[in-house]
């Protein structure tokens, strides 16, 4: 058991009898009351939200989760098929797992899956990855005085917004989180 006082950011806890996840805390100390500790916890299975409050006398059991990098091999239907690098051993995980961050998965591409008693519960991509343009609109000349952006689709198939001087060929920094551009990455 811990105390809700050691809860830190990723930190995997059992609470109604579910696995959550605290994506955010904050202690509160209102006026004459007992402090609190304020949380957002996301559940591991579902990825629901929730807001709860807990006195700082209370205890949850803290789960330990068994985090690994490993690399994407392959699509089919609605599983994502992973390869551990050092053991070559190959799991299979729900697409829904990388929700948006999906559109842009590449072979090859390492990403963090986190275990409870060997299944796998959740995954994310690193928090920028680099991609090559597939397609990109010519930009229009007298454009570039303001912050005129334009859309571009990327080897995966994502598209997003570019500044006007993106072409096709160039290798962009993306953020997985927001799933939007960065800058250019110079090549060669």
């Amino acid at each position: 058991m811990a105390s809700v006082s050691e809860f830190r950011n990723g930190m995997a806890v059992r609470y109604d009898n579910d696995i959550w996840v605290v994506v955010q805390f904050q202690h509160v100390s209102p006026g004459n009351w007992r402090a609190m500790l304020r949380t957002k916890l996301k559940n591991v299975r579902t990825g629901r939200v929730i807001d709860v409050t807990f006195r700082m006398s209370d205890e949850v059991e803290e789960v330990r989760l068994e985090e690994k990098k490993m690399s994407f091999l392959y699509d089919s239907d609605d599983l994502l098929h992973f390869m551990d690098p050092e053991t070559y051993d190959q799991i299979a995980i729900p697409a829904d797992m990388l929700e948006e961050q999906r559109s842009f998965l590449k072979e090859g591409e390492l990403c963090s899956i986190s275990f409870l008693e060997n299944r796998p519960i959740s995954a994310s991509l690193p928090t920028f990855v680099t991609l090559k343009v597939a397609e990109a609109e010519p930009g229009v000349r007298g454009d570039s005085a303001t912050n005129v952006m334009k859309y571009a689709v990327l080897e995966t198939g994502a598209r997003i917004q570019v500044p006007l001087f993106i072409k096709e060929g160039d290798v962009l920094k993306i953020d997985t989180r927001t799933g939007k551009y960065v800058e250019r990455v110079a090549t060669g």
